[in-house]
C-alpha cells in the first residue's frame, strides 16, 4: 500500500507534517505529495538505500546492559524527515540563545559571588545539596565567562503546538554527529527534495565548533592545539568523539595520552615528543576527569588537569562544574534565572514542573502521581523516571516513598501529549511521538544549529525517544518558504 494521507490519523495531537488527515501543513506540502506518489517498491528501495548508507558510513551507537553485553548497533533512522518553517525556527533560536546566555551567567555567579542566592531568588539549601556543584571550581573565571560551551536543550511540542524546553544538557551533550549524518543520508536518498526545498544547512557545525574552541584558547596563536578527550572505544558516544575529531582535524585522545607537567601545562604524548595542548573538548564526566581532584580511582582522566585549568593554561569545554545547571530541579528555576540575569521574559517556556522540595507541590505530586512524569535530579537517558500513566500501582507507591525520603532529588511534570510525525512502519506512514535536540555553541557569539537531532519513539504510543531504549531518529529540515 502506498502512503495514503487521508487515512493518517492526527486526532487530538499536533502532527509536525499534517494539520488534519489528508491536509499537509504548508511547509510539508511538497514532501507529502512526493511521498504519496511513491509505490511500495519505491519506499522499500529508499529504505534499503538509507540502511545501506548507514552501514557504509559506519554510523553506529552502543547499547549497554544487553544480555550479550555491550554491542554496537546500526543507527536507527526513518526516511521521512521532520519539517519546521524557518519563521517559526527563528523564534525558537532566539529563545535558546536567551536561555543559554542566562544559564552561563548563573553558573558563573554560583562559583563566584552567588548574588542570586544572596538575593533569595535561588534557594541556598538547593545549592548546598547539589551533587554537581564542585567546590574545586569556586573562584575560577573561565575565558569569556562561559562554562557551558556546548549545550543540547531538548524541545517538545504539546498537543496545541506550543514548544517547550523539556531539559537542558550542559555537561557533555551528545548526538550532534547523528544530526550531521542524518542529513548526509537524506541527501543520498532524496536528492530531488533538496532541489525543491530551500533547506537550511547544518554541515557548518564542525567549523563553528572549531572556531569556538579556538576562541577560548589561553594562547593567542593562529592554530591552537585542540583535542577531544574520550573515555575510550567502549563509550556509547565514541562514534561521535571520533567523528567530530575527524571533521575538525583534531586529535581524539584518552587520558593516558595526556599529562600535566610541573609547569601546570597539559602536554600530549606524540612520537615527536610532548606537544602542548591548548583546548580540550572533554567528553569525560566531571568526577572522572582528574583523579587528583575527584575520583582517585579514575583511569579516564588526567592527573593535574584541574590545576592546569585553574591556572589558565588550558581551556576545557565544557568547563568542570557546569553540570550544576544540568540538575532537573535547577531546570525548574530557569524562568526565574532568565528574569534575574537578563530582566527579560522567557521566550520559550519550561514544561510546567512541580518541585518536590516544596511541601505543597510535593503533596500534589504524591496525590496525583498516576498522572505525572517523575524525574530524578541528575539521571539522564530516561533512567530512573516514572511515567505515571503507564506505571503499575506498586511502581507508583515505590516512587511516593522515594519522594518522601529525598524530596530534593525529584521533580514532576504533567504528561504532555507530545507531537507526532509520520514514520515509516512496514511501508506505511504511522504517527510516532518525537522530540528535538538543537545544539547551542557559546563563544564570542552564541550560535544555534539549524534544527537539531529529532529523536523518535518507534514503538506505537511510546514517548521514550532514547536510542538506548528503542528510539530512532529523523532528519530535521528547517525550510525557508520565502526563498
Amino acid at each position: 500500500m502506498t502512503i495514503r494521507w487521508g487515512s493518517y490519523k492526527v486526532t487530538n495531537l499536533y502532527d509536525e507534517l499534517l494539520r488534519a488527515a489528508g491536509k499537509p501543513r504548508e511547509a510539508a506540502d511538497i514532501l507529502c505529495g512526493y511521498l504519496r506518489s511513491l509505490t511500495d517498491k519505491d519506499l522499500e528501495e529508499y529504505k534499503v538505500a538509507a540502511d545501506s548508507a548507514i552501514h557504509v558510513m559506519g554510523i553506529s551507537f552502543r547499547v549497554y546492559h544487553e544480555d550479550e553485553g555491550s554491542i554496537d548497533r546500526a543507527w536507527p533512522f526513518d526516511i521521512i524527515p521532520r519539517i519546521i518553517d524557518k519563521q517559526e525556527w527563528l523564534k525558537i533560536e532566539k529563545g535558546l540563545k536567551q536561555r543559554v546566555k542566562a544559564l552561563n551567567m548563573f553558573i558563573d555567579d554560583l562559583y563566584n559571588d552567588q548574588k542570586i542566592v544572596k538575593d533569595g531568588v535561588f534557594p541556598a539549601d538547593l545549592l548546598k545539596k547539589s551533587k554537581n556543584f564542585l567546590p574545586q571550581c569556586k573562584g575560577v573565571h573561565p575565558p569569556l565567562g562561559i562554562w557551558s560551551h556546548i549545550c543540547g536543550s531538548d524541545l517538545v511540542r504539546d498537543s496545541d503546538g506550543t514548544v517547550y524546553v523539556l531539559e537542558d544538557n550542559l555537561r557533555v551533550p551528545s548526538g550532534v554527529s547523528y544530526m550531521l549524518e542524518n542529513r548526509e543520508v537524506m541527501k543520498r536518498v532524496f536528492p530531488e527534495m533538496f532541489e525543491q526545498y530551500s533547506i537550511l544547512p547544518v554541515d557548518d557545525y564542525p567549523s563553528q565548533l572549531y572556531d569556538m574552541l579556538c576562541e577560548i584558547s589561553p594562547r593567542d596563536i593562529e592554530q591552537p592545539e585542540i583535542v577531544i578527550l574520550t573515555p575510550g572505544i567502549y563509550n556509547s558516544a565514541y562514534f561521535e568523539h571520533a567523528y567530530l575529531a575527524q571533521q575538525m582535524g583534531a586529535e581524539v585522545v584518552e587520558g593516558s595520552d595526556l599529562f600535566v607537567d610541573d609547569d601546570d601545562i597539559v602536554y600530549m604524548r606524540t612520537i615527536e615528543g610532548p606537544a602542548r595542548v591548548d583546548v580540550i573538548y572533554r567528553r569525560v564526566d566531571d568526577h572522572f576527569i582528574d583523579p587528583e581532584a575527584f575520583n582517585p580511582d579514575s583511569l579516564l582522566g588526567v592527573p593535574g588537569l584541574m590545576r592546569a585549568w585553574q591556572a589558565g593554561n588550558v581551556a576545557l569545554a565544557n568547563a568542570p562544574g557546569s553540570g550544576v545547571a544540568d540538575d532537573k530541579v535547577v531546570y525548574a528555576f530557569v524562568p526565574d534565572i532568565i528574569r534575574y540575569y537578563l530582566n527579560e521574559h522567557p521566550i520559550i517556556s519550561n514544561v510546567p514542573t512541580y518541585k518536590c522540595i516544596n511541601k505543597e507541590e510535593r503533596d500534589h505530586v504524591i496525590e496525583n502521581i498516576h498522572n505525572m512524569v517523575v524525574k530524578p535530579a541528575n539521571e539522564s537517558g530516561g533512567a530512573g523516571m516514572l511515567i505515571g500513566p503507564h506505571a503499575s500501582k506498586a511502581e507508583c507507591e515505590k516512587f511516593k516513598r522515594l519522594i518522601r525520603r529525598d524530596p530534593r532529588n525529584y521533580v514532576a511534570q504533567p504528561m504532555l501529549m507530545l507531537s507526532t510525525a509520520p514514520t515509516l512502519i512496514d511501508n506505511k506512514a504511522e504517527p510516532r511521538h518525537l522530540d528535538l535536540r538543537p545544539f547551542v555553541l557559546s563563544g564570542k557569539d552564541i550560535q544555534v544549529t539549524m534544527g537539531g537531532l529529532t529523536r523518535v519513539a518507534m514503538r506505537k504510543g511510546s514517548i521514550v525517544v532514547n536510542s538506548s531504549q528503542g528510539g530512532g531518529s529523523k532528519d530535521t529540515w528547517i525550510v525557508d518558504m520565502e526563498a
